[in-house]
């Protein structure tokens, strides 16, 4: 069996009296674009930081290649932190091969590499500019080049598409599929649910310090297929029992429904309304945003 690039087991951490992470336990594995998800303050980045040794677990087991986390082994991770961290008052090529440095690659191999990353993201004629002169897009891709130049084995992105437009989001979801295709271990942290959904084998859902949700996409999304329907008619379809989340899609209500919810009690809701006529009411697929809603909402609801 494959060894995880990643295992990590129970972890538990505190800051003073608040407990940002209480329990999480997921593996990754070498060629898998892996989903970190969670609401705002739910433990993910405290969880990326125990996982990299920026912060010690109070109890629970870090594994990354197998082992505890070692020097050498760090130079074989490629980390994009959500707060992003290049020198802005330095030119964007020579921090690059500093950067590339600290990863154990010498000066002209850096800048070597760099030639090819920079010439494929549109920064080579911005080589010699600051930082703080490019736009918020080329910092991001900056960044990005920073994360991959050093040919890393296990890359952690926290919100990679933050601040790209349409072509250059493609430009880095094809360049993360390339690396999963090449047997990288990708972890993706991200509010943007269509991304996972496109990018990510699997997921774990994070909500107050804990693993809520945990494995392969399609299952996920099947195991709670009871939990969303499509509703088509007339009237006011809001405030229905149960729904926890709505949206119109080309006429059509999708609804979200809280755990334990079925969908029979919403249908003769909305049955008794005497203002609604409903033309169509049906299971569907929920896409991840709307799991996300229903677990986060239904974990609150029990807190």
């Amino acid at each position: 069996m494959t060894t995880p690039t990643i295992s990590l087991q129970n972890l538990c951490k505190s800051f003073g009296d608040v407990k940002a992470v209480a329990d999480v336990s997921f593996d990754v594995y070498p060629g898998e674009i892996f989903g970190l998800l969670g609401p705002n303050g739910a433990g993910k980045t405290t969880t990326i930081r125990m996982m990299l040794d920026i912060f010690r677990p109070d109890t629970g087991d870090v594994r990354i290649f197998g082992d505890k986390l070692n020097e050498a082994a760090k130079n074989r991770i490629g980390y994009l932190p959500e707060e992003r961290g290049l020198y802005r008052d330095l030119k964007l090529e020579p921090t690059l091969i500093f950067l590339a440095t600290l990863k154990g690659l010498s000066e002209s191999t850096a800048r070597k590499k760099l030639q090819g990353w920079l010439q494929r993201l549109d920064l080579w004629e911005h080589r010699q500019k600051k930082i703080q002169d490019l736009s918020r897009g080329m910092q991001q891709k900056a960044q990005i080049i920073a994360t991959l130049v050093h040919d890393p084995d296990l890359i952690v992105v926290d919100e990679p598409f933050s601040g790209l437009d349409p072509v250059n989001t493609r430009l880095i979801k094809d360049i993360m599929q390339e690396q999963r295709q090449a047997g990288k271990t990708i972890i993706m942290s991200t509010h943007q649910m269509y991304q996972v959904e496109a990018l990510c084998n699997r997921i774990v859902l994070i909500d107050q310090g804990r693993s809520v949700l945990y494995g392969e996409v399609e299952q996920i999304k099947h195991d709670f297929a009871a939990h969303a329907v499509v509703v088509e008619g007339q009237g006011d379809f809001r405030g229905l029992p149960g729904v926890v989340e709505m949206r119109r899609e080309n006429g059509a209500w999708h609804m979200a429904l809280a755990p334990g919810v079925g969908t029979q009690e919403v249908l003769r809701a909305l049955v008794k309304r005497e203002d609604v006529i409903v033309h169509r009411f049906e299971l569907a697929q929920p896409s991840l945003e709307d799991i996300f809603v229903t677990i986060v909402q239904g974990e609150t609801a029990h807190a």
